[in-house]
């Protein structure tokens, strides 16, 4: 049943409900996009793509400037793609991919919470985008008003998420980590 329709027929207060999608599609969508044009254009306060590209090298993802561009772009088209509501599942599918890849490689040696640099921000941004693929954009979005609800059946949106997900895992998987150095790893006394 195409989202618009299923609100309309489920809730006498569908328009409350699209409401509250509207606004969390709006501020996970632009606060996304924001992150991805802080490291692609050093916008917001954000480091350039140099330096954004050897702190990928960093992480093991060679070349690190290309690594960087593809994922700093892919959070700018997640982002604007989720606050419109534009093409069914493909915005939240690509947030979880890249979010997959931040907790994993960026966060996740340092446990939960954002103090610590944790995977608290990627694991709120991946459950986001998991929710928003399987509720659709509500009535208030790009796609309701140009009649793409059917974007967002269960079906696509189970092949979106999983899509997103191989490719977080793959992005993860052509990373080559670093050797530890002897700095790293300490002296040894025998």
């Amino acid at each position: 049943m195409q989202t618009a329709q299923f609100l309309e027929a489920s809730s006498p207060n569908a328009a409350a409900l699209s409401t509250g999608l509207l606004i969390a599609r709006l501020v996970f969508g632009l606060v996304m996009s924001a992150h991805g044009a802080q490291k692609l254009f050093g916008w917001f306060g954000g480091y350039s793509l140099t330096v954004t590209g050897g702190f990928f090298e960093q992480l093991g993802f060679r070349p690190g400037r290309v690594f960087a561009t593809i994922a700093s772009a892919t959070e700018i088209v997640a982002g604007l793609l989720i606050a419109f509501g534009l093409l069914g599942p493909v915005g939240p599918a690509l947030m979880l991919s890249v979010m997959i890849v931040a907790a994993v490689a960026g966060h996740w040696s340092n446990g939960l919470f954002a103090t610590a640099n944790g995977i608290e921000v990627p694991l709120l941004y991946g459950i986001f985008a998991v929710m928003l693929a399987l509720t659709g954009p509500g009535l208030f979005s790009l796609d309701a008003l140009l009649g793409l609800e059917a974007l967002w059946s269960p079906a696509f949106a189970a092949a979106a998420l999983a899509v997103g997900v191989i490719g977080g895992v793959g992005n993860l998987a052509a990373r080559r980590r670093p050797a530890p150095s002897t700095s790293d790893v300490g002296l040894r006394t025998t």
